[in-house]
């Protein structure tokens, strides 16, 4: 028997049971539900609207929940619909009418509310560590190669020189980003849904307080409809991993350029790459790839969500059942990729002598030749269009700047000396690049410096010892 049947004079449709139960997925959420429960519990018995006996007995009879689900002897029930009312249907077989006091003063609502709202509270930190140990890994990488000359790239086609160290280092600005992001999000769940009731709260004198600091929230939700109603954290979580995801998304798909054979940047180590079943030549950036795909599917979550939400009246409805399997998703994929995605840039080799004979075509000092004649008193933009002539000049003759002779140079600017030759030098065009943010090596120093120092600071003690 259901524990809401007592309006109804006949069983629910078999179908109608399998489309409304949610325990095949919500059932994850046992430890958040015993926890809030066990909340609920000792608040009741201090208000006094239920006894200690009682209380004593719901806490020992929780604890002993927990661990037949964690030994895997507990059988959820489908007819029993969510996690809570398995859980309390447990309870009650176990301890008897006193688990049957436990939900006084509460609804599925606020329940379901805080399970989740708890759920997602604990495993922002997990992607907040993942992330941290990634911007290790590029801190790492970066300090090898920041006097690795590459080309920089806008439209895909070569443009200016600068280092790997700096190339990297913008994927470790970005992912500074998502941790504050994923923090921000954090501080802003961080208030208590239990206690809404149903939508208006409880004519019960219960202390919605006392539970919220139980559970390490800041303060209760002002609103009892707002507790039960939104999922605004929940969205704001799976948007800041959709952006995240974008990110490793965008990385991966120049690991796959880099390690093939019309860039061959990098090399990948063996243990994150794949082959073919057919072609025995073939080392195929799987992991990439895979992370590329995977962010469609993060997207999807996103969507998802928006689309169950974007109708909604006020104040719980059951398409809010939908809210809780694209979070898991998404988590887990997010969880997943992490991890191996730092694997792969830790573990993978770096070629700089393929980066910087592509440096040394494709005309990235050209901007370094026009800044030349500017500085020898030409404006710049008749500067740019002579260095733009002697550009197509070196490409009639498949040459380069550097290889363009000091009277060639001379007939077309006689402000040419034979100091150019520095200037055109790609390392030298690298290092001269010493604005903030910019590639010069004392410039990467600096961020690979505040990078670590914002791991530092964002590492939680317990993990940097």
């Amino acid at each position: 028997m259901k524990l809401w049947s007592g309006r109804f004079g006949k069983d629910t449709d078999a179908l109608v049971d399998a489309l409304n139960a949610s325990i095949p997925f919500d059932q994850r959420l046992y430890k958040e539900d015993i926890q809030g429960s066990q909340a609920h519990a000792a608040m009741l018995a201090k208000q006094g609207i239920i006894t200690e006996e009682d209380n004593e007995a719901i806490q020992k009879g929780l604890t002993q929940i927990l661990l037949d689900i964690e030994k895997g002897e507990m059988e959820f029930r489908l007819d029993q619909e969510d996690i809570h009312m398995n859980i309390e249907s447990r309870l009650t077989e176990q301890i008897g009418q006193a688990g049957k006091r436990l939900h006084t003063g509460r609804s599925r609502n606020d329940q379901v509310a805080l399970d989740f709202r708890l759920f997602v509270r604990r495993h922002i930190p997990t992607v907040i560590s993942q992330l941290l140990q990634l911007e290790k890994a590029i801190c790492q990488k970066a300090a090898q190669h920041k006097n690795t000359v590459m080309p920089g790239y806008t439209h895909l086609q070569r443009a200016q020189p600068i280092s790997f160290a700096q190339h990297l280092l913008a994927y470790g600005a970005m992912l500074k980003r998502d941790v504050t992001r994923l923090e921000d999000c954090l501080e802003r769940l961080d208030e208590c849904p239990l206690g809404s009731g149903a939508l208006a709260g409880t004519t019960y004198p219960i202390d919605r307080h006392q539970t919220a600091q139980a559970l390490g929230f800041a303060a209760p939700m002002e609103n009892s409809l707002d507790g039960v109603s939104d999922r605004d954290y929940a969205l704001e979580l799976l948007s800041d991993l959709s952006i995240l995801m974008m990110h490793l998304s965008r990385f991966s798909e120049e690991i796959i350029l880099w390690c093939s054979w019309e860039f061959k940047f990098i090399e990948l180590d063996d243990a994150y790459s794949t082959g073919s079943s057919i072609m025995p030549q073939k080392k195929n950036p799987d992991v990439a790839e895979l992370v590329r795909g995977k962010t469609g599917r993060v997207y999807g979550s996103l969507i998802t969500l928006l689309t169950v939400m974007k109708s909604l009246p006020l104040a719980y409805n059951k398409d809010m059942q939908e809210d809780k399997e694209p979070v898991f998703d998404a988590l887990d994929t997010v969880e997943m990729c992490l991890p191996v995605f730092t694997a792969m840039i830790e573990t993978m080799k770096v070629l700089p002598e393929n980066m910087r004979r592509s440096a040394g075509h494709g005309f990235i000092n050209a901007t370094d030749c026009a800044d030349y004649l500017t500085r020898k008193g030409l404006p710049f933009r008749d500067a740019y269009t002579l260095v733009g002539q002697l550009v197509a000049q070196c490409t009639a003759q498949n040459k380069t700047l550097e290889e363009l002779t000091l009277p060639e140079l001379q007939k077309a600017s006689p402000l040419f000396e034979e100091d150019i030759y520095q200037s055109l030098n790609l390392e030298n065009c690298m290092a001269l690049r010493a604005s903030y943010g910019g590639p010069a090596p004392a410039e990467t120093s600096r961020q690979i410096e505040n990078l670590e120092a914002f791991i530092a600071e964002h590492t939680p003690k317990e993990e940097s010892k």
